[in-house]
């Protein structure tokens, strides 16, 4: 999983990276909020999340630094 999503944010414009990285905070905030209030069926989603959030920095970094 993790190459195949590497792949697919490399392959992405810088613009949409920021986009995707909006969504992805918005779900991370949605997520923690349900695990707060009555829990989560599989709390490591929120883990998987972050890393995704992470991913996506990382991407936009090297995209940005080699321009």
């Amino acid at each position: 999983m993790k190459s195949s999503k590497m792949k697919e944010y490399t392959a992405m414009s810088v613009e949409d990276l920021k986009k995707e990285l909006k969504e992805l905070k918005q779900e991370l905030f949605k997520l923690r909020f349900q695990h707060a209030l009555n829990g989560l069926d599989n709390p490591k989603k929120i883990g998987a999340v972050r890393k995704n959030i992470a991913r996506v920095n990382t991407v936009i970094t090297q995209k940005e630094s080699n321009v």
